[in-house]
């Protein structure tokens, strides 16, 4: 699939809802839970895969700069992002700077 800013997109087996912020310039495929997130969350009777359950979090970001993919989480589940099998990582935070 195509990622465009701005776009939304649904896990099909759980309640997990993601916004793109950074979009890679080739196709990926997106995945929560081991199954595609589709634009409007429609299941195609797929169940969670025990294998991607570790969850995302509300108000979270992930990404990959390998990739350039950065996605923020607007509704956690109990599904982890992937791209392909390859897991999405929560981004960390940047370290503010001291002050005198």
């Amino acid at each position: 699939m195509r990622l465009r800013v701005g776009a939304r997109w649904k896990s099909s087996v759980d309640a997990t809802e993601v916004m793109v912020i950074r979009a890679p310039s080739t196709e990926v495929d997106l995945r929560c839970g081991g199954h595609p997130m589709t634009p409007d969350g429609k299941t195609d009777g797929a169940e969670l895969n025990p294998l991607y359950s570790d969850g995302t979090q509300i108000g979270k970001r992930y990404a990959d700069e390998e990739l350039g993919i950065e996605l923020l989480c607007s509704k956690a589940g109990k599904g982890s992002l992937t791209v392909g099998e390859r897991p999405l990582p929560l981004k960390a935070a940047k370290a503010l700077p001291t002050s005198d």
